[in-house]
């Protein structure tokens, strides 16, 4: 970690310093929440949303790539300072056609419960790609310093938010005060997987994400473990869910299935099923709400693979004759859900059904940019309509 930095506060007193101390991330007072695990790199530590032992079957390489992008990480403790830096080194890719590489982010400081700040990460490794499939360019990158000056004196609750979208090594925190512990708070915890529309990579900063949204409103601390292009009911993340502890769980269920043709109907009710069964062997009364998909028009009657068209528009390549054969569209993927948490609640009346369309829906389609992914005020709308639900008098999680 950085050496300690002092300022002069007055410059013509010549005598008044503040000393900005390294604080330890990992072994001291700051505890990672969202992260179900730390990888030590040669910079740092690099949270990731899935435990380590999860590594070794993945079946494809972009599984880790999004278990460390820290989408709901963040970093809690309590502070009296006035001015905090987090050194960080950032990951993002960069198309040979691109001028510039992708946003890395932002990082979001919340205060006391109330956002209190945000800022860019800076850029660091750059991966070069020529497009898919061709072979990859590392650029080695520098650490960076995001600072965040001015807070208000006195002992505060503190949490920084990293970047949804970018894996992030963590270098260094400072502080100019007393950083201690965070305080037990009471709220329950909500454990939510789902796809890229959950993970959320097109919000507008980490604490713009639907289910960090809806969190904020239901008064719950989420911990998101939804992975952009593979919520595939891998049996691994149904094993961490079951061994995790969790008051509330959420599963959204089904774009990534559709969308690469990964199940036919005969398979996909008995893996919901056995994904079901698993979770509920380590929480077997803890309120469980399964989801399906917002409206994808491309998706609807049609079944996948899925392409993106010249007008940058996702584009399904199914046959929708095959769907009587057992192909899988939205229509058919909601209605099996609907079906499935209908005959286990007759033993299970603790488990939920939530029309994903409930949160964006047909006549919203417009808020899908690319015909898949939603705005970042879609994202945020889609977080109330989650809470209004979920944590109303009446609803799964009051």
């Amino acid at each position: 970690m950085s050496a300690i930095r002092t300022w002069d506060v007055r410059p013509e007193a010549g005598a008044v310093t503040v000393a900005v101390r390294a604080v330890p991330l990992v072994g001291g007072p700051v505890e990672f929440r969202g992260a179900l695990d730390l990888e030590t790199t040669k910079a740092g530590v690099m949270p990731r949303r899935l435990p380590a032992w999860t590594t070794e079957q993945y079946q494809d390489p972009t599984v880790y790539g999004v278990t460390v992008m820290p989408s709901g990480v963040r970093l809690v403790f309590r502070t009296d300072a006035t001015e905090l830096e987090l050194e960080v080194l950032t990951s993002t890719g960069q198309l040979e056609t691109d001028p510039e590489p992708r946003p890395t982010g932002m990082l979001d400081l919340v205060v006391d419960g109330a956002p209190a700040g945000r800022r860019q990460t800076p850029v660091g490794n750059v991966m070069r790609m020529a497009g898919p499939g061709a072979e990859q360019q590392l650029i080695a990158g520098e650490p960076g310093t995001v600072r965040f000056t001015g807070l208000a004196a006195g002992m505060k609750n503190v949490e920084l938010w990293l970047p949804q979208q970018t894996p992030t090594e963590l270098v260094a925190l400072r502080a100019d005060g007393e950083v201690l512990a965070p305080l037990p708070d009471g709220r329950r915890r909500w454990v939510h997987h789902g796809s890229s529309i959950s993970h959320c990579i097109e919000a507008d900063g980490p604490t713009g994400t639907w289910p960090v949204v809806a969190a904020a409103l239901g008064g719950v601390e989420v911990i998101n473990l939804s992975q952009a292009g593979n919520a595939m009911l891998d049996p691994y993340v149904a094993r961490t869910i079951r061994d995790m502890p969790a008051d509330l769980i959420s599963l959204k269920v089904g774009i990534n299935i559709v969308s690469q043709a990964a199940f036919r109907s005969r398979t996909f009710g008995p893996a919901v099923h056995g994904f079901l069964d698993t979770i509920r062997d380590g929480h077997p009364d803890t309120p469980l709400l399964l989801m399906s998909p917002v409206s994808c028009p491309a998706l609807e009657e049609i079944p996948g693979p899925t392409t993106m068209g010249p007008d940058g528009k996702i584009k399904a390549l199914g046959d929708p004759e095959d769907v009587a054969t057992g192909a899988l569209s939205l229509t058919v993927v909601r209605a099996e859900l609907a079906r499935i948490v209908e005959a286990r609640r007759a033993h299970d009346p603790h488990l939920h059904y939530l029309d994903g369309r409930e949160l964006l829906g047909p006549d919203e389609a417009d808020d899908l940019a690319d015909g898949l992914h939603p705005t970042a005020a879609a994202y945020r709308r889609m977080g109330r309509h989650f809470a209004d639900h979920a944590f109303a008098s009446e609803g799964p999680f009051a």
